[in-house]
């Protein structure tokens, strides 16, 4: 909770008072008008009641967001409790010099992006991957930006080897990789096959988090994910290594191929 000086109604407050602010809740006052019969459904209750925080210079009172909204105040505090809890609106408490008793509660919006709004990071996606396809050589980058990737994957605490990487063995550094794979929503699962010659073995994998960017850009999604599992790799100096990725085997499957790289025990 943040404690206002009752000069604050008096124009000497912090200084978001500046001419953006100022600006920006001209922007919010013109955008919300108060809801007539047939605005009342849209936009919601929340986020007008949001908007007429916006656009006020000073915190507000549940009884005067009620009053700009028409509604009974515990509408209003009920939706500030939501907004509360999204970390987009904050209470207020006045410091009063002359009056007696508890101050009123008083509310503003945090200024900051709605961090509860639309995201389109798929769309953004599409545009990163279109611009790396036009690339002269767009399946190098891809494997090359993985690679990066999953070297600095394998440093973070939660990815990162508890032992030395120069004793992990090859059975474990499959089962690590498994573990990881898993963690990033691959739905993975190690196979042997007894028919191999090799004896070498496979992951499959029944789900890919991005499914519909790999389905449309087969090649440089699956690079990207070739790359990170071989950055990973790489970092943990594994006596494996992941050689191939096959794509959509089957509807419902991927196939990645590790090759014994050392004898590590």
């Amino acid at each position: 909770m943040i404690l206002l000086d009752s000069n604050y109604d008096r124009g000497l407050g912090s200084s978001h008072t500046a001419n953006a602010s100022q600006m920006w809740r001209q922007a919010e006052a013109t955008s919300w008008r108060k809801p007539t019969s047939v605005q009342r459904r849209s936009p919601s209750r929340r986020r007008q009641a949001l908007q007429v925080l916006r656009a006020s210079p000073h915190p507000m009172s549940i009884t005067a967001i009620a009053e700009q909204l028409d509604v009974h105040p515990n509408t209003v505090r009920y939706h500030l409790d939501s907004l509360l809890g999204d970390s987009v609106v904050e209470r207020v408490q006045r410091r009063s010099h002359n009056a007696q008793g508890r101050p009123p509660l008083l509310f503003r919006a945090v200024p900051q992006m709605n961090r509860g709004g639309m995201r389109h990071y798929r769309f953004l996606a599409e545009i990163l991957i279109k611009a790396l396809a036009a690339d002269q050589h767009p399946r190098d980058k891809a494997l090359a930006a993985g690679r990066e990737c999953g070297n600095n994957l394998a440093a973070t605490p939660e990815i990162e080897l508890e032992s030395p990487p120069d004793l992990i063995n090859h059975d474990e550094a499959i089962d690590r990789l498994v573990d990881v794979l898993d963690e990033l929503g691959f739905a993975p699962a190690r196979m042997e096959f007894d028919g191999k010659p090799d004896g070498e073995p496979q992951i499959y994998h029944r789900h890919c988090p991005f499914l519909e960017l790999a389905e449309n850009h087969t090649n440089l999604i699956c690079q990207l994910h070739l790359g990170l599992i071989q950055g990973v790799l790489e970092a943990w100096r594994a006596p494996i290594s992941a050689e191939r990725l096959d794509a959509f085997v089957a509807p419902d499957l991927c196939l990645l191929h590790l090759k014994q790289t050392s004898s590590n025990k």
